[in-house]
């Protein structure tokens, strides 16, 4: 098995059972220990014991039997509904809260029946913080039973192994040989296990033995997950399993583990954003989007996210961003470690102000976006971005001030002709009293005014986007015009005589010039 890696795997055996009994002793529903209780979730032929405690188990109620044989030898068991949803969810979220420990974890989905619920931690590289593979395996243990959970835990060099040694290998096995642990461990179904068993294979290191070619030809049109060699392969490390979560953990963070839960991160935050800086200087990046994480007590995370208008790797203003939304996060009964992360980030290199000592006015003006968006939210404020659009309603769009900029390649692919400085939000049609031929009117009415025009410049023809607009839709010759007391305007004619695709032509104005 190849050695570089190393893959925690986390056995939780009475995750439903236990998760069940601490909602019952947050409603003040807790029932005693020696009790036989058990989850009842629908089978084939009726409800069947889903999970159980262990009062139940020496009881001699198992998993997968039939509710009305249990009750008949044990009348005195506590039932309830099975919540394989809940359970579900529940073990995603215990999966974000393991990222205390290394930044790469994940629910072991295929192992979401039954009582095989399961955690699958990449830690390569991670032991040493917590003081070496023993260590950390012994903390992981101690946090998880102080949240409630039992486990079992094992770490080896892939998915497969770690996973076997878990359930069938000794208490918190590191690196151990699978060859005598049973082809259960290989994560195959019931009737794979039989068959193997009818074959005389019934240790790991049997099936390793044996020709691989009369296997081969046995199980080829058996699932993946249920194919004994593709399994040997991952579990020795010649066909890959990588673990990715559901969202890439961030390049950049820091970290502050505190030795009692505590309810408010504001004293931490300076020296987290110092430190989170620290990182983006030693490549020259900065930040766009933060999140601040704390890890609570009870196994949940709760978090909340700021972002730049500009990339900053000022520790002073980072902290800024989160003053007055610290109360958002939720603390619970406490939390122990505190996280600060980059989310998106950005290319920043060393920034020189010049000789008279001036500072930077498009960052004074990143600061005053971001102070007001702190104090008024990011709906608040709005900006006037570009779009590659030859319509004039169409060419420019509001957004938030803190989404990306579009690049500078479109913006100047985007500099079109002299436009108004206002443009009105709909072109109001405008009644013609005498035209000009090929050009503007020569006088008009507007709003229950006459104008009289003066000079004019144009036409200026928009085609419409064939793209986008509807069959039928007519061509615009703009002209910007001047009246005689020298008030200049912006209007179009809206298509052609003759054109074909309607009547006669339409004169809309659309814009007022400075």
């Amino acid at each position: 098995m190849k050695a570089g890696r190393r893959i925690v795997s986390i056995w939780l055996p009475n995750f439903p059972i236990e998760r069940w009994q601490k909602a019952q002793a947050r409603l003040g529903n807790a029932l005693p220990d020696d009790l036989p209780q058990v989850l009842a979730a629908e089978g084939t032929h009726g409800p069947v014991v889903h999970a159980l405690n262990r009062a139940a188990h020496l009881a001699g109620v198992t998993i997968d039997a039939r509710m009305a044989d249990m009750r008949a030898f044990c009348p005195n068991l506590h039932v309830d509904f099975a919540d394989p949803e809940g359970d579900r969810a529940a073990l995603g979220r215990l999966a974000l809260w393991a990222r205390r420990w290394c930044p790469w974890t994940v629910a072991d989905d295929w192992a979401v029946v039954g009582s095989n619920h399961g955690l699958i931690l990449d830690t390569t590289g991670s032991d040493h913080i917590w003081g070496g593979e023993t260590a950390m395996l012994a903390e992981m243990e101690a946090s998880l039973s102080g949240l409630g959970f039992s486990a079992q835990l094992a770490l080896a060099p892939t998915w497969g192994a770690a996973w076997a040694q878990a359930r069938f290998g000794p208490v918190r096995a590191i690196c151990v040989d699978p060859t005598p642990l049973s082809v259960a461990a290989l994560r195959l179904d019931g009737e794979t296990v039989l068959l193997l068993n009818r074959l005389g294979l019934r240790t790991i290191g049997h099936l390793a033995n044996l020709p691989r070619l009369s296997l081969a030809r046995r199980f080829s049109r058996a699932a993946p997950s249920q194919n004994p060699l593709i399994r040997l392969d991952q579990m020795t490390g010649h066909l890959p399993e990588p673990v990715s979560p559901p969202d890439a953990p961030p390049d950049f963070r820091a970290d502050v583990r505190l030795p009692e839960p505590i309810l408010d991160p504001t004293n931490h935050l300076p020296d987290l954003c110092t430190a989170l800086c620290d990182q983006f200087a030693k490549v020259h990046r900065a930040a766009r989007r933060l999140r601040l994480t704390v890890y609570r007590t009870d196994g949940t995370v709760s978090y909340i996210e700021a972002a730049c208008a500009s990339p900053s790797r000022d520790p002073a203003h980072l902290a800024f961003l989160f003053r007055d939304r610290l109360e958002k996060i939720d603390p619970g009964y406490g939390f122990d470690l505190i996280s600060l992360e980059a989310l998106i980030t950005e290319a920043l290199g060393t920034q020189q102000v010049d000789l008279a000592g001036s500072t930077d006015t498009g960052l004074e003006l990143a600061h005053l976006v971001d102070r007001l968006t702190v104090r008024f939210g990011r709906n608040a404020l709005t900006q006037l971005q570009p779009v590659a659009s030859h319509i004039p309603e169409r060419a420019e769009i509001r957004a938030a001030p803190l989404d990306p900029q579009p690049d500078r390649a479109t913006i100047n692919a985007l500099i079109r002709a002299e436009r108004p400085q206002r443009l009105l939000d709909h072109p109001e049609e405008i009644q013609v009293l005498y035209a000009v031929p090929e050009g503007p009117p020569a006088q008009f009415q507007w709003r229950r005014r006459s104008y009289r025009v003066a000079r004019y410049q144009g036409p200026e023809r928009i085609a419409p986007e064939w793209w986008q607009d509807r069959a039928g839709t007519r061509l615009r010759d703009y002209f910007r015009i001047e009246d005689e007391t020298g008030q200049r305007l912006w209007i179009y004619r809206e298509g052609l005589h003759d054109d074909g695709r309607g009547g006669s032509p339409r004169w809309f104005l659309h814009g007022i010039f400075a």
